[in-house]
């Protein structure tokens, strides 16, 4: 049985220049990049405001941070800075510089996390076609490139501004430095990318280091040098992961607590307590550490499991290509273990052709980069399917997105590998075929659950399924003609499901809190909604797309004073419950409230206290005001204490306070007992009326001052 020839890259840290190294790239190489680059562009700013302001919890941090560089440091939701959000704030620093340099509004927010995207599609480019020697990188590249830009939850997140559009760019850019590390040998690209860690975990805590099991291990089994010297330069990597994580972390928590905002999201106001309970063991079994982090959030991505990612909410984001990454991991290990084995002293192929081969000797410690690349973008997508898969606590369909970059170079780097073993050898004849076929047929599958979404479109791609595995089976056999039609319905086979989900989002905008792609499922918090019968009008939109308002979702805005036009709401005014602001939990108040508490605010910090993020973003954002949030983003945070409230209505901080809904506000709470002991409720005639205590209806409000 003959083996077929593996192109890797040279171990050897000499490298040639990039412009040389470009006067050797394929015509196509350069030109079909830019056009993917360009698609990805495209695909997360197209029509970027119509999600009016996206998440309103994050939308108001931002704008905070744009009023007081206090805020903006620690991540305060409001500029009064009572408390933080319930995240680091590296992602709320990278939008908010952008707020501060052009304006707060939708597309300064916004446009950030866009070229973000963008910028994870070229790194991963990079990535796989630096694994790859010749021709066959490029190709690589270029689908890996592909699937990443078309991945449907991907095009979801890039075009809202949660921060984990900001955690895949920071951890695609560390697995592009842990990579170099291997292949050049340098010391110091291993230490950047745990940097690069570092400051993913200032993103999003610990759901950063899901990456550094797959970093650390094949970076002990590929990196040139003896083992000791490898140990050693990750002990050093280690110590910079362990800086650029903790450092702000630290200095939060030495803070004197009276001198900053309360860290939301945790129990007893410290960082460390949110990273190891709410946004820590908290999301992983369900435990409800911090404000509230527990296991009932599961339900976004329904039940956990091995096949949570396969089920009707979670398939049409992420799973398309899943199939074929683990058949291309298994089927590129062994291509690349079998070649490595044939060679002494550590040989690789570095072969243009698909028979003929230089065989280029490298120092006996060294492992081949394509297999080094292979076992790392390997063991990110093994970690991530069982920690996302298992997950008891909170999970939401879009963390989902920290997949798409490993299912992306597994699919292009397997794909090339198998498809030259196909036309090297007779024995590999049926494994991208093979592969090709399941990935169509799981499509078919996916497509076929929401027959009235493009209801063509999953038999045309059983057709094109069924073409290209049979013509790909005909080119292993020596039928060459057939080449180019088998490869192009390969490519749609795999492709046309995600690309048409993709689309989605362009047509109507994503719900700001749970973005997600595609057509309504009826389950979780779903998607847009779908287009029945087509694309009508070129991008898909959907009769059943995105509202702005109502109730559990992001409520509308108006314009905060001194602010541009472009994060307002339709029509520029609030929308959702009737005559005032959507909420979500904690209720809303009217627009006459908020009326009457810009005219009474006089000189204190605060327009008013509510019980939950959820009512006091949507003010912020309409009045450009600070409004606290007693209770944080889930209302259960305990931040006000009854000592702290009569504390700023000492120091005329404070005048107002809606009581009812959830948090500190609500119940029976000391701070509510407290409030309608000393407070004097305001007679509703002056605030518009009965109708105009908020979503839950026995909001009511008290002045203190």
């Amino acid at each position: 049985m003959s083996t077929p020839p593996v192109t890797t890259s040279p171990a050897a840290p000499a490298r040639p220049s990039a412009r040389r190294t470009a006067r050797h790239d394929p015509r196509w190489a350069r030109p079909a990049m830019w056009a993917v680059l360009v698609l990805a562009a495209v695909l997360y700013t197209w029509a970027l405001g119509a999600g009016g302001y996206a998440n309103e919890y994050y939308a108001a941090a931002v704008y905070s941070g744009t009023q007081s560089w206090k805020a903006f440091f620690f991540g305060a939701l409001d500029a009064g800075s009572f408390i933080t959000v319930d995240k680091p704030p590296f992602a709320l620093w990278v939008m908010g510089l952008s707020a501060r340099v052009f304006g707060f509004g939708t597309w300064s927010m916004l446009l950030p996390q866009a070229a973000a995207g963008v910028a994870s599609v070229a790194l991963v480019h990079s990535a796989v076609q630096r694994s790859l020697a010749g021709p066959a990188g490029h190709a690589a590249a270029l689908v890996a490139a592909l699937v990443m830009t078309l991945t449907p939850i991907t095009v979801a997140i890039n075009r809202d501004n949660n921060p984990d559009t900001v955690l895949v760019l920071l951890l695609v850019a560390a697995a592009w430095f842990c990579l170099e590390a291997i292949r050049t040998g340098r010391p110091r690209t291993i230490v950047i990318s745990a940097v690069l860690v570092g400051l993913a975990f200032t993103t999003k805590m610990l759901q950063a280091y899901l990456v550094l099991p797959a970093f650390a291990l094949v970076y002990l089994y590929a990196a040139a040098g003896a083992f000791s010297r490898r140990i050693g330069r990750l002990l050093v990597a280690g110590v910079a992961l362990a800086v650029s994580s903790a450092w702000w972390m630290v200095i939060v928590d030495l803070w004197p607590a009276d001198g900053r905002p309360y860290v939301g999201g945790s129990t007893d106001n410290t960082v460390w307590d949110l990273v190891v309970g709410y946004n820590g063991l908290g999301r992983i079994f369900g435990r409800s550490g911090g404000g509230g982090g527990g296991g009932q959030g599961a339900s976004f991505g329904g039940a956990a499991g091995a096949d949570r990612l396969f089920n009707d909410i979670m398939a049409g984001q992420i799973s398309w290509l899943i199939p074929f990454a683990v058949v291309a991991l298994v089927a590129g290990l062994v291509l690349t273990g079998r070649r490595a084995a044939a060679l002494t002293g550590g040989a690789v192929l570095r072969g243009e052709g698909d028979r003929s081969a230089t065989v280029t000797a490298l120092r006996p410690d060294r492992r081949p980069a394509t297999r080094a690349a292979l076992l790392l973008w390997g063991g990110w997508l093994v970690v991530h399917y069982a920690v996302f898969s298992f997950s008891a606590g909170t999970f939401h369909p879009y963390y989902s997105t920290a997949m798409a970059p490993a299912i992306a170079a597994l699919a292009g780097m397997g794909g090339v590998l198998m498809w030259r073993a196909l036309r090297s050898s007779r024995a590999w004849a049926w494994a991208l075929p093979a592969a090709v076929a399941v990935t169509g047929g799981w499509s078919f599958a996916v497509l076929r659950r929401t027959t009235e979404f493009v209801p063509w479109l999953a038999w045309a791609v059983a057709g094109a399924t069924a073409v290209a595995a049979l013509g790909l089976v005909a080119v292993g056999y020596g039928v060459r003609r057939v080449t180019v039609v088998a490869l192009a319905a390969g490519l749609f086979a795999g492709l046309a499901g995600p690309a048409a989900y993709a689309l989605t989002p362009l047509g109507s905008g994503v719900n700001g809190t749970n973005p997600t792609a595609g057509p309504s499922t009826g389950r979780g918090m779903g998607g847009p909604g779908g287009f029945p019968g087509g694309f009508p009008g070129g991008f898909p939109g959907g009769p059943s797309g995105a509202r702005y308002g109502g109730p559990g979702e992001p409520g509308g805005t108006g314009t905060p004073e001194g602010m541009p036009p472009g994060g307002t709401r339709p029509g520029g005014r609030a929308v959702g419950f009737p005559g005032g602001f959507g909420g979500g939990p904690g209720g809303g108040i009217s627009d006459a409230m908020v009326a009457y508490l810009k005219k009474n605010q006089g000189d204190a910090t605060w327009l008013v206290a509510v019980g939950s993020a959820q009512s006091a973003s949507s003010v912020i954002l309409s009045t450009g005001r600070p409004v606290i949030a007693m209770g944080g983003f889930t209302g259960s945070d305990p931040a006000m204490s009854v000592a702290t409230l009569k504390r700023y209505v000492a120091e005329g901080k404070l005048k107002y306070v809606v009581v009812g809904g959830r948090g500190p506000g609500g119940g029976d709470s000391e701070v509510t007992e407290w409030v309608k002991a000393n407070g004097t409720p305001v007679d509703s005639a002056e605030i518009g009326g009965a109708e105009a205590g908020g979503a839950e209806g026995n909001s009511s409000l008290y002045k203190l001052a």
